[in-house]
């Protein structure tokens, strides 16, 4: 009889499981479709997640299934129309955060790594693509969210949901969650890369540049949401790299919704202040967009260029995001490899 050591039965055990890491990108979501359809099941799963709107209670429900989900869908489908990918029939957002994915992949994969990416709301889900790492074999996951500044209504939904699929898992990967860099070196260093290489192409100097932060209610930072500060934290440390005073370079918050209070500076007011002040060029950057979407590739580029033109400004810019840039890829590709230090 062969009686097998259980020394020998761990050796082999061990022999055959895979020994795997998943890097998984995670940007905020998009519609599957830029119709009525697409947009009221995008903005149902959006705002009923408490981390984003925290209050939940009947008259939300009722604002929202009642009001906002019969009228905005159909307003919106108009703005994802304007700035949709008709070749792919697909978001900006989906297009650009894929390709960033699979250039990554293209620069760290292979045998040990695996790299996919997912929506928070929207598909791909993190829980397909989490399900889909873990049957490739990745014992290890590292979840890279693609937001430079923390936020509970970003950030923190992100790992709500990763940790909801792997509370459903018996055989669960070992975890770490990539944290904000708001003001890594590597990341500032790319931002300034990307705007003067902007600047340079253009063919008239801006007065005033504006970096716009998608904004929050003032409410959620009274209660200890570090969003606020690590926004101001990216500009001074942009200001000091490019060389520029706070007259120059302006923080403001875009993409107000509802009636509370929102962080200010509010970008349309600022674009309109601008130019009624006499200012006539300015350029604007994104900063905490990893990826162009629609509040950049539409409410910045678009809207907020007719408010400042209309209030009598002539030259406005539009500074794309880091997008899957050289220089955008490297300071993600720098980061994550940071994060997986020990394990590959």
């Amino acid at each position: 009889m062969n009686v097998v050591s259980a020394n020998d039965q761990l050796k082999s055990l061990t022999e055959t499981l895979p020994e795997r890491v998943g890097v998984l990108l995670v940007n905020l979501g998009t519609p599957d479709t830029a119709d009525s359809r697409g947009l009221r099941v995008y903005l149902k799963e959006f705002l009923s997640d408490p981390r984003v709107i925290e209050d939940q209670g009947l008259l939300w429900k009722l604002v929202l299934n009642g009001i906002i989900l019969r009228t905005r869908p159909r307003r919106k489908a108009r703005d994802y129309l304007k700035i949709w990918n008709t070749e792919k029939n697909e978001s900006p957002l989906k297009t650009i955060t894929r390709s960033q994915a699979e250039k990554l992949a293209a620069d760290i994969a292979g045998d040990r790594v695996v790299v996919d990416w997912a929506m928070r709301y929207g598909n791909p889900s993190i829980e397909s693509r989490i399900n889909a790492l873990a049957a490739q074999g990745c014992d290890r996951l590292l979840v890279v969210p693609l937001y430079p500044q923390y936020s509970a209504a970003t950030s923190a939904t992100v790992c709500d949901e990763v940790f909801r699929v792997l509370a459903q898992m018996r055989a669960q990967p070992t975890l770490r969650v990539m944290p904000p860099y708001y003001d890594e070196p590597d990341y500032v260093e790319a931002l300034a890369v990307s705007i003067e290489t902007h600047l340079k192409a253009l063919s008239f100097q801006p007065e005033v540049i504006v970096a716009s932060f998608h904004g929050m209610p003032k409410k959620y930072v009274e209660k200890g949401d570090p969003y606020e500060r690590q926004c101001v934290a990216t500009t001074d440390a942009l200001r000091k790299r490019l060389g520029l005073d706070q007259s120059r370079l302006l923080l403001t918050f875009q993409s107000r919704f509802g009636f509370d209070e929102w962080l200010q500076p509010y970008t349309d007011k600022t674009m309109e202040r601008l130019a009624k002040d006499g200012v006539r060029r300015v350029a604007v950057v994104t900063p905490g967009f990893a990826a162009d979407c629609l509040e950049t590739l539409e409410e910045i580029a678009q809207e907020n260029a007719e408010i400042f033109q209309h209030h009598g400004g002539e030259k406005f810019s539009f500074i794309p995001c880091l997008n899957d840039s050289d220089v955008g890829m490297d300071m993600i590709r720098q980061l994550v490899l940071r994060e997986l230090q020990g394990w590959i």
